[in-house]
């Protein structure tokens, strides 16, 4: 992928929406609720007053309505500030 972000933005990939609940139903297309959580695709440098903290690879936890949605050869990523970051797992 040749997708590099700048300044202080991270683009991830988030992690597939759950497709059955604990108890063993199915969860309509309708119903899923979007992921919160995702793998680190890209990092961008950084800014002089933001060190990034996250590196490519890391799991991450982010916020419900954090990034935006991009389309890259198919595949659907979020891409957003550092600080929309709200921890790494």
């Amino acid at each position: 992928m040749n997708v590099k972000p700048l300044s202080d933005r991270v683009l991830i990939q988030p992690n597939p929406a759950e497709e059955m609940t604990a108890g063993g139903l199915i969860i309509p297309d309708t119903a899923k609720e979007k992921p919160l959580a995702g793998k680190v695709v890209a990092v961008g440098p950084g800014t002089s007053e933001v060190k990034m903290e996250v590196k490519v690879g890391d799991q991450v936890l982010y916020g419900k309505y954090a990034g935006q949605e991009i389309s890259i050869d198919g595949v659907d990523y979020l891409i957003m500030k550092q600080n929309d970051i709200l921890a790494i797992i």
